[in-house]
């Protein structure tokens, strides 16, 4: 993980909240910054993937863990 890579926990977070707070998280960030999501909704990833392709980031890691599922995503560019 980089130094410029930030974690947020929306584990416990049913859809649309994990979404909602990765928008937030995200667009406070400088392009390029990065940004790890633990979440254990079924549907994160799916709708993180979606929230990527729309908003022009980069998915960069999406893997099921113990713990559910955790995904990195690069902040793309300012729109």
């Amino acid at each position: 993980m980089s130094e410029t890579t930030q974690r947020l926990d929306l584990r416990g977070l049913t859809c649309p909240l994990p979404v909602l707070k990765t928008r937030k998280a995200l667009a406070a960030l400088a392009p390029g910054a990065r940004l790890e999501l633990l979440t254990d909704d079924p549907k994160a990833p799916a709708d993180l993937a979606e929230l990527c392709a729309v908003g022009g980031h980069r998915l960069l890691a999406s893997e099921a863990t113990a713990q559910g599922h955790r995904t990195v995503i690069e902040r793309g560019p300012v729109r």
